[in-house]
C-alpha cells in the first residue's frame, strides 16, 4: 500500500492555496451538474469544470490556510484528491503564484502583440456592420430629442447590455448626434471583475465589430511620463470589462476614428488596499490626467459609464424586487442623482454616510467625469429601471448630459 503523498513536497504555493477570483458556471452532463469555473482574465483557452463538492471545498482556498489545515478541516481521510485538485486549478492559472503570473505575461504579451484587446461583450450587436449601424442609429431615433442648445461636455450612460439599457444609451448619444467630432473621448467605466484597486488606463485599442478604436497615444503617453506604470500594472482588468466595451460602438457610429482615453475608476471611499505607490488612487488620477488634457489641448467629450442601484436576491437581498422595492430604489436614486447634480462631491459623502445602500457600482466614475469635465451644469434626461420576470435582479440607470 502506498502512503500518501506529503502536501510539503507541493511547490509553495500550493501548500497554502489562494484561489484567484473567478465565476462560477452552472453545467450538466448526463443529468449531473458541474460547475465551470470561467476566469474573467481568459489566461487559459479551455474552462476547468468540477463537481459542487470541490467547488465548496474551494472556498477555503484563501491563502490563510495549509493544504494540511484543509484536509483536517473538511475531515478528508486521503489528502491526494485535494493535492490533485490544487494541482490542476494551478494548470489552469487559479491559483495565486508562478504559474498565473506566467500566465499573465503572456497574455500581456499576446495582447501588445495585437494592439488592441479583442471584440468582447459588442459582439452581442452582431458581425454585419451595416446592420450593426442601423440598429444603432433606430435606437437614437426612438429617443426623445433633449433640445439641448448649450454645448456639451460629457455624458452619463448606463453600462447594461444593450437589450436593457439600449434607451439609456440612446438618450445621452442622440444628444451629441450632430455635434462635432471630439479630438478625443475619455471613457470613465467602473472595475467589476479585475484586481487592481487603484485606477487602471488602456494603453491598447479596442476591436469592435465596427473595427479598432485606437487609443489616445499622446495622452497615454504623457500619463507614462508623469506617472511611470502605476496606472498600466493592472491592464489585463480591461480585457473583460463591460462598462468600457460597451460604449464604442456608439462612438464609432457616431464620430467615426476618435481617439479613446479608457480607465476603470474605483470607488473614491474605498480607497487603495496598500497604499505603497505602486498603482493609483482616485484624487492623484484626476489631477494628472487633467494636466495630460490640458497640455495636450483640443476639444475632449467625457463619458461615465455609470449603472446606479442593484436590488433583489441577485444581489444579496433577501425578496424579490416588488413594486415597492422598486418605489424606493427610484426614490433614493433620485436623491442621490439631486445630490450628483448639485455637486458631485456631496454624492462620495452621501455614499459614505448611508454606506450606499442599493449599491451603486460607479460612484468613481461619475465623480471623476464631472471634476473632469467641470460643467456648468448637470441635467437629467432619462432614468429606467431593468428588472427580470422573476424579480431576482434590479438594475437601475440614468441618462445625463454635462453642460459647458
Amino acid at each position: 500500500m502506498s502512503l500518501p503523498t506529503p502536501s510539503s513536497t507541493l511547490p509553495e504555493h500550493l501548500q497554502r492555496p489562494a484561489l484567484r477570483r473567478i465565476h462560477p458556471v452552472p453545467l450538466q452532463k448526463d443529468n449531473q451538474l458541474f460547475l465551470g469555473l470561467q476566469d474573467p482574465l481568459m489566461l487559459q483557452g479551455q474552462m476547468m469544470v468540477v463537481p459542487p463538492p470541490a467547488f465548496q471545498v474551494m472556498q477555503l482556498f484563501n491563502g490563510e490556510r495549509t493544504l494540511d489545515e484543509i484536509v483536517a478541516t473538511i475531515k478528508a481521510t486521503d489528502p491526494k484528491p485535494l493535492q490533485e485538485l490544487v494541482a490542476k486549478l494551478d494548470e489552469f492559472g487559479l491559483i495565486w503564484g508562478p504559474t498565473c503570473e506566467a500566465l499573465e505575461e503572456k497574455k500581456r504579451q499576446e495582447l501588445a502583440a495585437a494592439g488592441a484587446f479583442p471584440i468582447g461583450v459588442t459582439r452581442m450587436l452582431g458581425e454585419d456592420a451595416a446592420a450593426i449601424r442601423t440598429q444603432l442609429e433606430k435606437w437614437i431615433d426612438e429617443a426623445e430629442d433633449a433640445e439641448i442648445d448649450e454645448p456639451i461636455t460629457g455624458l452619463v450612460a448606463c453600462h447594461l447590455d444593450y437589450a436593457r439599457g439600449h434607451p439609456i444609451y440612446a438618450a445621452s448619444y442622440r444628444t451629441v448626434a450632430k455635434r462635432p467630432k471630439p479630438d478625443r473621448v475619455v471613457i470613465l467605466g467602473s472595475n467589476h471583475f479585475g484586481l487592481g484597486d487603484g485606477v487602471v488606463v488602456s494603453d491598447l485599442g479596442f476591436d469592435t465589430p465596427l473595427g479598432r478604436v485606437r487609443i489616445d497615444g499622446d495622452i497615454v503617453a504623457r500619463l507614462r511620463a508623469a506617472t511611470g506604470e502605476k496606472l498600466f500594472k493592472d491592464v489585463l482588468d480591461l480585457l473583460p470589462e463591460h462598462s468600457i466595451q460597451l460604449q464604442l460602438p456608439w462612438i464609432q457610429h457616431l464620430f467615426g476614428d476618435v481617439p479613446v482615453v479608457a480607465a476603470l475608476i474605483p470607488d473614491p471611499n474605498a480607497g487603495l488596499f496598500v497604499d505603497d505607490g505602486a498603482r493609483m488612487g482616485f484624487d492623484e488620477f484626476v489631477e494628472v490626467l487633467g494636466a495630460a488634457l490640458a497640455a495636450a489641448g483640443g476639444n475632449t467629450l467625457f463619458i461615465a459609464s455609470a449603472d446606479l442601484s442593484h436590488a433583489g436576491p441577485a444581489f444579496g437581498e433577501p425578496a424579490t424586487v416588488s413594486d415597492q422595492r422598486r418605489r424606493e430604489v427610484e426614490s433614493h436614486d433620485r436623491a442621490m442623482m439631486k445630490s450628483y447634480i448639485a455637486d458631485a462631491g456631496s454624492l462620495v459623502a452621501q455614499m459614505r454616510e448611508l454606506r450606499n445602500p442599493t449599491r451603486w457600482t460607479s460612484v468613481g466614475a461619475l465623480v471623476a467625469a464631472s471634476r473632469l469635465a467641470k460643467p456648468s451644469a448637470v441635467e437629467l434626461v432619462d432614468y429606467r429601471q431593468a428588472v427580470d420576470e422573476q424579480g431576482n435582479a434590479l438594475v437601475s440607470g440614468a441618462s445625463m448630459v454635462f453642460l459647458g
